[in-house]
């Protein structure tokens, strides 16, 4: 089952998404719910409402021809950022392969949703942003200290996320890591997030998932979960040994290669067998 959010003459609504049947709309199936995907993760830890869904019939599901899709929600407690977790793109920056996750966190003020645009900041703060195709984790129950073993058992699923960088401020000094992140429009999520057993279905072994950097509909960058340096489950035992980690956090994973944008360039995170994400860039007014 897969969770999302659309826009509608209602505003924005959170929704379950089936491809094959389309939407259903979480206050439709859920009496009285007037919360927001982060709250309908949290929810089917205890209370399965994705099974509710599949379960759910046809006649509750309405066409997605048409939707807007947006981001599935705006207000993580975390989002955490891991630098350099492919070989190759250590080499793009002439970094050397970080010993432990070199990770970070962004504010949710950076969220934007698919076909949002990602604002350049003022040429006076940087002029050189790069954009950063990237598998996210999405924790779907409060973690910590978990092992390895343990560690996906805590995720509800997974998504496609741009993330940018600043990265003329970031190669200024390391320690400006955070700022080079956190500028508005600098973190972009959804359409879909797709839990954790149907991505199994199609990846058995979630090492052979394959990320995509692309600009201008030519491909930049590919590699596979499998060339991590830090895999999947090590990312969730290993944060989670330095706060909990709660329902709708987010960890995005690493990128296999960082590329410059402009304005007027149109970015993509394409992960097959999961999604695709689209985001135009326009300079700052």
């Amino acid at each position: 089952m897969r969770l999302c959010t659309v826009t509608s003459s209602h505003g924005e609504r959170a929704a379950f998404h089936d491809p094959q049947r389309g939407i259903l709309y979480a206050d439709v199936l859920l009496d009285g719910f007037t919360g927001d995907v982060r709250d309908l993760i949290e929810l089917d830890a205890e209370d399965k409402v994705c099974e509710q869904a599949r379960s759910a019939p046809d006649e509750l599901f309405a066409p997605a021809d048409g939707l807007t899709f947006t981001a599935p929600y705006r207000r993580p407690r975390k989002i955490w950022g891991i630098g350099l977790n492919y070989l190759a793109h250590a080499a793009d920056l002439a970094e050397s392969v970080p010993t432990e996750p070199a990770s970070f966190i962004k504010g949710d003020h950076t969220i934007v949703g698919p076909d949002e645009p990602i604002v350049l900041p003022p040429r006076t703060l940087t002029d050189r942003v790069t954009a950063e195709a990237e598998l996210g984790l999405i924790i779907g129950r409060t973690a910590r200290n978990v092992t390895e073993d343990e560690a996906l058992d805590c995720v509800w699923g997974v998504t496609t996320i741009l993330d940018q960088t600043a990265e003329d401020i970031l190669a200024r000094n390391p320690r400006f890591l955070t700022r080079c992140k956190n500028f508005p429009t600098f973190f972009c999520f959804g359409p879909d997030l797709i839990s954790l057993d149907e991505v199994r279905d199609t990846f058995p072994n979630l090492d052979d998932i394959e990320v995509t950097t692309a600009r201008n509909e030519d491909t930049f960058r590919v590699n596979t979960v499998a060339n991590m340096t830090f895999g999947l489950a090590h990312l969730v035992s290993f944060h989670s040994q330095v706060m909990p980690l709660f329902p709708g956090d987010i960890i995005s994973t690493g990128t296999p290669g960082a590329l410059v944008i402009s304005d007027g360039d149109v970015v993509e995170c394409r992960i097959p067998g999961i999604g695709q994400l689209t985001n135009r860039v326009v300079a700052s007014r």
